[in-house]
Protein backbone atom coordinates (compact mmCIF):
# COMPACT_ATOMS: atom_id res chain seq x y z
CA UNK A 1 0.00 0.00 0.00
CA UNK A 2 1.23 3.05 -0.82
CA UNK A 3 1.82 6.27 1.49
CA UNK A 4 0.28 9.65 0.89
CA UNK A 5 2.64 12.02 -0.50
CA UNK A 6 3.53 15.60 1.45
CA UNK A 7 3.85 18.27 -0.82
CA UNK A 8 7.10 20.29 0.89
CA UNK A 9 6.70 23.96 -0.45
CA UNK A 10 9.25 25.54 -1.71
CA UNK A 11 10.92 28.33 0.34
CA UNK A 12 10.94 31.64 -1.19
CA UNK A 13 13.86 32.94 -1.74
CA UNK A 14 14.03 36.88 -2.10
CA UNK A 15 17.00 38.28 -4.09
CA UNK A 16 19.26 41.49 -2.53
CA UNK A 17 18.06 44.51 -5.13
CA UNK A 18 20.23 47.32 -5.73
CA UNK A 19 18.03 49.03 -2.69
CA UNK A 20 19.08 46.53 -0.52
CA UNK A 21 22.75 46.76 -1.06
CA UNK A 22 22.81 50.50 -0.76
CA UNK A 23 21.57 50.59 2.37
CA UNK A 24 23.27 48.15 3.60
CA UNK A 25 26.50 50.14 2.38
CA UNK A 26 25.11 53.35 3.98
CA UNK A 27 24.88 51.46 7.46
CA UNK A 28 27.89 50.05 7.22
CA UNK A 29 29.31 53.43 7.24
CA UNK A 30 27.25 54.38 9.94
CA UNK A 31 28.63 51.34 12.39
CA UNK A 32 32.56 51.81 10.75
CA UNK A 33 32.19 55.76 11.98
CA UNK A 34 30.84 55.22 14.83
CA UNK A 35 33.42 52.79 16.01
CA UNK A 36 36.55 53.74 14.36
CA UNK A 37 37.62 56.89 13.65
CA UNK A 38 39.51 55.78 10.47
CA UNK A 39 37.98 56.32 7.22
CA UNK A 40 37.55 53.30 5.66
CA UNK A 41 38.10 54.83 1.91
CA UNK A 42 36.04 51.84 0.20
CA UNK A 43 33.03 52.80 2.66
CA UNK A 44 32.91 56.24 1.37
CA UNK A 45 33.42 55.93 -2.27
CA UNK A 46 30.18 53.72 -2.30
CA UNK A 47 28.41 55.37 -0.03
CA UNK A 48 29.11 59.03 -1.91
CA UNK A 49 27.27 57.20 -4.94
CA UNK A 50 24.35 55.84 -3.56
CA UNK A 51 23.90 59.72 -2.06
CA UNK A 52 24.02 60.94 -5.66
CA UNK A 53 22.17 58.35 -7.10
CA UNK A 54 18.97 58.59 -4.97
CA UNK A 55 19.24 62.37 -5.75
CA UNK A 56 20.84 63.73 -2.21
CA UNK A 57 23.40 66.07 -1.77
CA UNK A 58 27.03 65.09 -1.13
CA UNK A 59 27.52 67.11 1.94
CA UNK A 60 24.93 65.22 3.74
CA UNK A 61 28.36 63.04 4.15
CA UNK A 62 30.46 65.31 5.31
CA UNK A 63 30.73 64.96 9.37
CA UNK A 64 31.99 68.61 9.39
CA UNK A 65 28.51 70.06 8.06
CA UNK A 66 26.04 70.57 10.70
CA UNK A 67 22.50 69.60 9.74
CA UNK A 68 21.77 73.25 9.97
CA UNK A 69 24.03 73.89 7.21
CA UNK A 70 22.61 71.38 5.17
CA UNK A 71 18.79 72.49 5.39
CA UNK A 72 19.91 76.13 4.90
CA UNK A 73 21.46 75.17 1.58
CA UNK A 74 18.57 72.14 1.06
CA UNK A 75 15.54 73.70 2.82
CA UNK A 76 13.34 70.61 0.95
CA UNK A 77 15.01 68.39 3.44
CA UNK A 78 13.79 69.66 7.13
CA UNK A 79 10.54 68.67 6.66
CA UNK A 80 12.03 64.70 5.53
CA UNK A 81 14.03 64.88 9.20
CA UNK A 82 11.07 65.62 11.11
CA UNK A 83 9.60 62.50 12.81
CA UNK A 84 11.97 60.69 10.72
CA UNK A 85 12.87 58.13 13.40
CA UNK A 86 9.66 57.85 15.18
CA UNK A 87 8.99 54.35 16.37
CA UNK A 88 5.35 53.86 15.42
CA UNK A 89 6.75 55.05 11.58
CA UNK A 90 9.90 53.11 11.67
CA UNK A 91 8.05 50.19 12.41
CA UNK A 92 5.55 50.42 9.87
CA UNK A 93 8.36 51.01 7.23
CA UNK A 94 10.18 47.95 7.95
CA UNK A 95 6.91 46.05 8.07
CA UNK A 96 6.06 47.05 4.17
CA UNK A 97 9.55 46.60 2.80
CA UNK A 98 9.19 43.10 4.61
CA UNK A 99 5.69 42.59 2.97
CA UNK A 100 7.61 43.52 -0.12
CA UNK A 101 10.50 41.61 -0.04
CA UNK A 102 12.73 43.83 -0.35
CA UNK A 103 14.01 47.37 0.34
CA UNK A 104 12.22 50.28 -1.29
CA UNK A 105 13.69 53.76 -2.25
CA UNK A 106 12.46 55.66 -0.18
CA UNK A 107 13.76 53.24 2.70
CA UNK A 108 17.72 54.04 1.02
CA UNK A 109 16.53 57.49 1.70
CA UNK A 110 15.60 57.00 5.29
CA UNK A 111 19.38 55.47 5.84
CA UNK A 112 20.65 58.34 4.37
CA UNK A 113 19.40 60.83 6.24
CA UNK A 114 19.30 58.88 9.69
CA UNK A 115 22.67 58.12 9.37
CA UNK A 116 23.26 62.07 9.26
CA UNK A 117 21.57 62.48 12.07
CA UNK A 118 23.15 59.67 14.74
CA UNK A 119 26.89 60.48 13.13
CA UNK A 120 27.14 64.31 13.85
CA UNK A 121 25.52 63.49 17.25
CA UNK A 122 27.47 60.58 18.47
CA UNK A 123 30.48 60.65 16.82
CA UNK A 124 32.38 63.68 18.48
CA UNK A 125 35.87 62.08 18.53
CA UNK A 126 38.37 63.42 21.11
CA UNK A 127 40.10 66.75 22.64
CA UNK A 128 39.69 69.94 23.35
CA UNK A 129 36.37 71.10 22.28
CA UNK A 130 35.12 75.22 20.63
CA UNK A 131 32.11 76.67 21.85
CA UNK A 132 31.48 76.63 18.41
CA UNK A 133 31.69 72.88 18.15
CA UNK A 134 29.29 72.71 20.87
CA UNK A 135 26.56 75.00 20.17
CA UNK A 136 27.16 73.19 16.61
CA UNK A 137 26.49 69.40 18.23
CA UNK A 138 23.57 71.24 20.74
CA UNK A 139 22.01 72.40 17.53
CA UNK A 140 22.13 68.46 15.90
CA UNK A 141 21.09 67.06 18.65
CA UNK A 142 17.79 69.23 18.46
CA UNK A 143 17.53 67.48 15.40
CA UNK A 144 17.63 63.89 16.12
CA UNK A 145 15.26 65.11 19.17
CA UNK A 146 13.06 66.37 16.18
CA UNK A 147 13.62 63.26 13.76
CA UNK A 148 12.51 61.29 17.25
CA UNK A 149 9.15 63.10 18.03
CA UNK A 150 10.58 65.78 20.30
CA UNK A 151 10.94 69.04 20.92
CA UNK A 152 14.73 70.50 20.62
CA UNK A 153 16.21 70.16 24.47
CA UNK A 154 13.34 67.78 25.44
CA UNK A 155 14.99 64.69 25.65
CA UNK A 156 18.34 66.03 27.02
CA UNK A 157 16.83 67.40 29.97
CA UNK A 158 16.25 70.23 31.62
CA UNK A 159 13.48 72.02 29.47
CA UNK A 160 10.54 70.52 31.03
CA UNK A 161 8.83 67.63 29.24
CA UNK A 162 5.80 67.01 26.67
CA UNK A 163 3.40 64.79 27.82
CA UNK A 164 4.93 60.95 26.89
CA UNK A 165 7.40 62.53 24.74
CA UNK A 166 10.64 61.27 26.71
CA UNK A 167 9.11 58.00 26.99
CA UNK A 168 9.46 57.56 23.01
CA UNK A 169 12.79 56.12 22.65
CA UNK A 170 13.79 54.49 26.29
CA UNK A 171 17.10 55.34 27.57
CA UNK A 172 18.20 57.99 24.80
CA UNK A 173 17.63 60.77 26.92
CA UNK A 174 20.41 60.19 29.29
CA UNK A 175 22.65 59.03 26.16
CA UNK A 176 22.03 62.07 24.91
CA UNK A 177 22.80 64.24 28.34
CA UNK A 178 26.35 62.11 28.84
CA UNK A 179 27.51 63.15 25.47
CA UNK A 180 26.55 66.51 25.86
CA UNK A 181 28.11 66.62 29.32
CA UNK A 182 31.63 65.28 27.94
CA UNK A 183 31.88 67.69 25.24
CA UNK A 184 30.92 70.50 27.90
CA UNK A 185 33.61 68.58 30.11
CA UNK A 186 36.17 68.85 26.96
CA UNK A 187 35.75 72.75 26.97
CA UNK A 188 38.29 75.39 28.07
CA UNK A 189 35.58 76.74 29.50
CA UNK A 190 37.21 79.55 31.57
CA UNK A 191 38.48 80.94 28.71
CA UNK A 192 35.00 80.83 26.59
CA UNK A 193 33.33 82.55 29.53
CA UNK A 194 36.33 85.17 29.44
CA UNK A 195 35.92 86.02 25.94
CA UNK A 196 31.68 87.33 25.46
CA UNK A 197 31.64 86.74 21.85
CA UNK A 198 32.47 83.11 22.51
CA UNK A 199 30.22 82.77 25.36
CA UNK A 200 27.16 84.37 23.66
CA UNK A 201 27.55 81.22 21.09
CA UNK A 202 26.83 78.98 24.08
CA UNK A 203 23.42 78.00 24.29
CA UNK A 204 22.32 77.17 27.90
CA UNK A 205 22.04 73.16 29.21
CA UNK A 206 21.89 71.44 31.84
CA UNK A 207 25.29 69.50 31.42
CA UNK A 208 26.81 73.71 30.81
CA UNK A 209 24.78 74.80 33.61
CA UNK A 210 26.18 71.55 35.89
CA UNK A 211 30.05 72.71 35.11
CA UNK A 212 29.06 76.22 35.86
CA UNK A 213 28.12 75.90 39.24
CA UNK A 214 30.62 73.63 39.58
CA UNK A 215 33.12 76.04 38.78
CA UNK A 216 31.18 79.02 39.83
CA UNK A 217 33.90 80.00 43.05
CA UNK A 218 36.75 79.84 40.62
CA UNK A 219 35.47 82.67 37.94
CA UNK A 220 35.45 86.52 38.35
CA UNK A 221 35.19 89.70 36.54
CA UNK A 222 33.66 89.08 32.83
CA UNK A 223 33.94 85.27 32.94
CA UNK A 224 31.82 85.40 36.22
CA UNK A 225 29.16 87.84 34.58
CA UNK A 226 28.66 85.65 31.60
CA UNK A 227 28.43 82.28 33.73
CA UNK A 228 25.35 83.93 35.63
CA UNK A 229 24.12 85.09 32.65
CA UNK A 230 23.74 81.94 31.10
CA UNK A 231 21.97 80.42 34.38
CA UNK A 232 19.64 83.03 34.52
CA UNK A 233 18.55 82.30 31.00
CA UNK A 234 18.25 78.92 31.40
CA UNK A 235 16.28 79.38 34.69
CA UNK A 236 13.88 81.71 33.29
CA UNK A 237 13.87 79.23 30.31
CA UNK A 238 12.81 76.59 32.20
CA UNK A 239 10.37 78.42 34.45
CA UNK A 240 8.54 79.43 31.06
CA UNK A 241 7.91 75.68 30.72
CA UNK A 242 6.86 74.60 34.41
CA UNK A 243 4.55 77.49 35.61
CA UNK A 244 2.49 76.77 32.20
CA UNK A 245 2.19 73.13 33.55
CA UNK A 246 1.25 73.86 37.33
CA UNK A 247 -0.92 76.96 36.18
CA UNK A 248 -3.14 74.12 34.08
CA UNK A 249 -2.47 72.23 37.02
CA UNK A 250 -3.94 74.03 40.26
CA UNK A 251 -6.76 75.24 39.91
CA UNK A 252 -9.14 74.91 42.83
CA UNK A 253 -12.54 73.53 42.55
CA UNK A 254 -15.44 76.01 42.29
CA UNK A 255 -16.49 77.29 45.42
CA UNK A 256 -20.03 78.21 44.65
CA UNK A 257 -20.78 79.83 48.03
CA UNK A 258 -19.22 82.94 46.84
CA UNK A 259 -21.84 84.77 44.65
CA UNK A 260 -20.34 85.18 41.48
CA UNK A 261 -18.84 88.86 40.36
CA UNK A 262 -21.93 90.54 38.27
CA UNK A 263 -19.58 91.49 35.65
CA UNK A 264 -20.10 91.00 31.22
CA UNK A 265 -17.23 88.50 31.14
CA UNK A 266 -19.19 86.45 34.03
CA UNK A 267 -22.49 86.79 32.33
CA UNK A 268 -23.91 82.88 31.27
CA UNK A 269 -25.87 83.54 28.24
CA UNK A 270 -27.08 80.08 27.87
CA UNK A 271 -28.75 80.08 31.19
CA UNK A 272 -30.12 83.53 31.18
CA UNK A 273 -31.92 82.97 27.83
CA UNK A 274 -33.03 79.20 29.29
CA UNK A 275 -34.13 80.69 32.48
CA UNK A 276 -36.10 83.75 30.98
CA UNK A 277 -38.21 81.65 27.98
CA UNK A 278 -41.59 81.95 29.64
CA UNK A 279 -41.04 85.89 29.28
CA UNK A 280 -41.05 84.75 25.29
CA UNK A 281 -43.60 86.92 23.07
CA UNK A 282 -44.91 85.04 20.12
CA UNK A 283 -46.89 88.46 18.96
CA UNK A 284 -43.56 90.38 19.51
CA UNK A 285 -40.98 88.22 18.15
CA UNK A 286 -39.21 89.34 21.81
CA UNK A 287 -37.60 87.68 25.01
CA UNK A 288 -37.91 90.26 28.09
CA UNK A 289 -35.39 89.29 30.11
CA UNK A 290 -36.20 89.80 34.14
CA UNK A 291 -32.94 88.34 35.44
CA UNK A 292 -29.24 87.79 34.40
CA UNK A 293 -27.46 84.72 35.08
CA UNK A 294 -23.23 84.86 35.85
CA UNK A 295 -20.55 82.02 36.23
CA UNK A 296 -18.94 81.56 39.52
CA UNK A 297 -15.44 82.30 39.13
CA UNK A 298 -14.20 81.99 42.36
CA UNK A 299 -12.08 78.92 43.31
CA UNK A 300 -12.04 77.04 46.88
CA UNK A 301 -8.35 77.33 47.87
CA UNK A 302 -6.89 76.36 51.43
CA UNK A 303 -3.48 77.45 52.70
CA UNK A 304 -1.31 75.11 52.43
CA UNK A 305 2.65 74.53 53.87
CA UNK A 306 4.75 72.85 51.42
CA UNK A 307 8.34 72.08 52.78
CA UNK A 308 10.93 71.04 49.65
CA UNK A 309 13.70 68.72 50.78
CA UNK A 310 16.43 68.34 47.86
CA UNK A 311 19.66 66.11 47.80
CA UNK A 312 22.21 68.34 46.47
CA UNK A 313 25.24 66.21 45.88
CA UNK A 314 26.71 66.18 42.41
CA UNK A 315 24.06 63.48 41.04
CA UNK A 316 21.36 65.26 41.67
CA UNK A 317 21.89 68.39 40.20
CA UNK A 318 19.48 68.17 37.79
CA UNK A 319 16.56 67.56 40.53
CA UNK A 320 18.01 70.44 42.14
CA UNK A 321 17.79 72.77 39.68
CA UNK A 322 14.42 71.79 38.86
CA UNK A 323 13.51 71.92 42.27
CA UNK A 324 14.34 75.18 42.87
CA UNK A 325 12.59 76.96 40.10
CA UNK A 326 9.42 74.44 41.01
CA UNK A 327 9.52 75.52 44.22
CA UNK A 328 9.81 79.57 43.19
CA UNK A 329 6.35 78.75 41.07
CA UNK A 330 4.31 77.10 43.69
CA UNK A 331 5.19 80.04 45.96
CA UNK A 332 3.68 82.49 43.87
CA UNK A 333 0.45 80.94 44.04
CA UNK A 334 -1.85 82.34 46.58
CA UNK A 335 -2.06 80.43 50.05
CA UNK A 336 0.77 78.42 49.32
CA UNK A 337 3.42 78.78 52.07
CA UNK A 338 6.68 76.91 50.65
CA UNK A 339 9.99 76.18 52.21
CA UNK A 340 13.13 75.30 50.35
CA UNK A 341 15.95 73.13 52.46
CA UNK A 342 19.29 71.86 50.57
CA UNK A 343 21.50 69.19 51.98
CA UNK A 344 24.46 67.04 51.58
CA UNK A 345 26.68 66.95 54.36
CA UNK A 346 25.18 69.62 55.75
CA UNK A 347 21.72 71.81 55.72
CA UNK A 348 20.80 74.67 54.20
CA UNK A 349 17.43 76.68 54.58
CA UNK A 350 17.24 78.38 51.40
CA UNK A 351 13.77 79.83 52.23
CA UNK A 352 14.39 83.24 52.17
CA UNK A 353 15.38 83.00 47.99
CA UNK A 354 12.65 79.88 47.22
CA UNK A 355 10.99 82.85 44.88
CA UNK A 356 14.07 83.70 43.38
CA UNK A 357 15.46 80.45 41.88
CA UNK A 358 18.47 81.84 40.22
CA UNK A 359 19.55 83.23 43.26
CA UNK A 360 19.25 79.55 44.95
CA UNK A 361 21.29 77.48 42.82
CA UNK A 362 24.06 80.44 43.19
CA UNK A 363 24.23 79.77 47.27
CA UNK A 364 24.44 75.72 46.77
CA UNK A 365 27.79 73.92 46.78
CA UNK A 366 27.33 70.54 44.68
CA UNK A 367 29.50 67.51 45.97
CA UNK A 368 29.55 65.70 49.32
CA UNK A 369 28.02 62.79 50.11
CA UNK A 370 24.31 62.59 52.09
CA UNK A 371 23.31 63.12 55.56
CA UNK A 372 19.47 62.82 55.72
CA UNK A 373 18.71 63.13 59.08
CA UNK A 374 20.87 66.76 59.36
CA UNK A 375 18.20 67.86 56.65
CA UNK A 376 15.26 66.18 58.86
CA UNK A 377 15.90 68.23 61.98
CA UNK A 378 16.03 71.37 60.48
CA UNK A 379 12.85 70.43 58.31
CA UNK A 380 10.34 69.28 61.13
CA UNK A 381 9.97 72.72 62.92
CA UNK A 382 8.58 73.75 59.75
CA UNK A 383 5.63 71.54 60.12
CA UNK A 384 2.81 73.58 61.78
CA UNK A 385 -0.44 71.76 60.78
CA UNK A 386 0.81 68.30 59.55
CA UNK A 387 -3.18 68.08 58.11
CA UNK A 388 -2.25 71.06 56.09
CA UNK A 389 1.50 69.71 54.98
CA UNK A 390 3.06 68.42 52.08
CA UNK A 391 6.30 67.18 52.60
CA UNK A 392 8.66 66.45 49.06
CA UNK A 393 12.15 64.51 49.76
CA UNK A 394 14.05 64.54 46.54
CA UNK A 395 17.14 62.28 46.87
CA UNK A 396 18.59 58.98 45.50
CA UNK A 397 18.94 58.01 49.43
CA UNK A 398 21.59 56.81 49.41
CA UNK A 399 22.87 57.64 52.75
CA UNK A 400 26.02 57.97 54.52
CA UNK A 401 25.39 54.71 56.55
CA UNK A 402 22.11 56.40 58.45
CA UNK A 403 19.42 55.11 56.90
CA UNK A 404 17.78 54.05 59.47
CA UNK A 405 17.64 57.60 61.99
CA UNK A 406 16.31 58.78 58.06
CA UNK A 407 13.63 56.52 57.81
CA UNK A 408 12.77 56.30 61.19
CA UNK A 409 12.36 60.21 61.45
CA UNK A 410 10.22 60.07 57.91
CA UNK A 411 8.04 57.27 59.48
CA UNK A 412 7.36 59.64 61.98
CA UNK A 413 6.41 62.64 60.14
CA UNK A 414 4.26 60.65 57.83
CA UNK A 415 2.26 58.84 60.98
CA UNK A 416 2.06 62.55 61.88
CA UNK A 417 -0.45 63.77 58.74
CA UNK A 418 1.78 65.06 57.14
CA UNK A 419 1.52 64.03 52.92
CA UNK A 420 5.28 62.82 52.53
CA UNK A 421 6.16 61.96 48.68
CA UNK A 422 9.49 61.00 47.86
CA UNK A 423 11.06 61.37 44.84
CA UNK A 424 13.98 59.65 43.46
CA UNK A 425 14.95 62.98 41.17
CA UNK A 426 13.46 65.25 39.07
CA UNK A 427 13.90 65.05 35.51
CA UNK A 428 13.24 65.90 32.24
CA UNK A 429 13.59 62.65 30.72
CA UNK A 430 12.33 60.44 34.09
CA UNK A 431 15.83 58.53 34.82
CA UNK A 432 16.31 57.14 38.88
CA UNK A 433 18.40 54.94 41.12
CA UNK A 434 17.00 54.83 44.13
CA UNK A 435 18.24 52.95 46.95
CA UNK A 436 16.86 49.28 47.38
CA UNK A 437 16.93 49.74 50.51
CA UNK A 438 14.67 52.99 51.06
CA UNK A 439 12.33 51.98 48.25
CA UNK A 440 11.02 49.08 49.81
CA UNK A 441 10.65 50.38 52.65
CA UNK A 442 8.82 53.74 51.24
CA UNK A 443 6.26 51.23 49.36
CA UNK A 444 5.24 49.52 52.84
CA UNK A 445 4.51 52.56 54.41
CA UNK A 446 1.99 53.33 51.70
CA UNK A 447 4.54 56.33 50.42
CA UNK A 448 5.62 54.73 46.82
CA UNK A 449 8.77 56.55 45.37
CA UNK A 450 7.25 58.54 42.56
CA UNK A 451 8.61 58.68 38.90
CA UNK A 452 11.47 61.10 38.00
CA UNK A 453 9.51 62.94 35.77
CA UNK A 454 8.64 66.34 37.07
CA UNK A 455 5.17 66.26 35.64
CA UNK A 456 4.08 63.48 38.09
CA UNK A 457 5.35 65.35 40.93
CA UNK A 458 3.49 68.56 39.64
CA UNK A 459 0.32 66.04 39.85
CA UNK A 460 0.91 64.56 42.76
CA UNK A 461 1.43 68.32 44.14
CA UNK A 462 -1.80 69.74 42.66
CA UNK A 463 -3.86 66.40 44.51
CA UNK A 464 -3.12 68.05 47.53
CA UNK A 465 -2.74 71.69 47.56
CA UNK A 466 -6.52 72.29 45.63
Amino acid sequence: MLEPVTAVPESREVCATPDDNRRQVLYWRLLARLFDSEEQIALESASLAVVEDIGLPAALLDPQSSVDSLVQRHPELASEFDGLMVPEAEAEAEAEALGDGRVRADEVRRAALVSKVLLNVFATGSGAVSAEQLSRWQSDAGWLERALGCRPGELRGGRGPAAGAGGLVPGIGPELAEVEADLVHRMHLREVLADPALAARLTPSMSLIEQLLRDKNNLSGVALANAKALIRRFVDEVADVLRTQVEKSTAGAIDRSVPPKRVYRNLDLDRTVWKNLTNYSPEEERLYVDRLYYRHTARRTTPQRLVVVVDQSGSMLDSMVNCTILASIFAGLPKVDVHLIAYDTRAIDLTPWVREPFEVLLRTKLGGGNDGPVAMAMARPKIAEPKNTVMVWISDFYEFDRSQPLFEGIEEVHRSGVKFIPVGSVTSFGRQEVNPWFRERFKALGTPVISGRIDKLVHELKTFLT
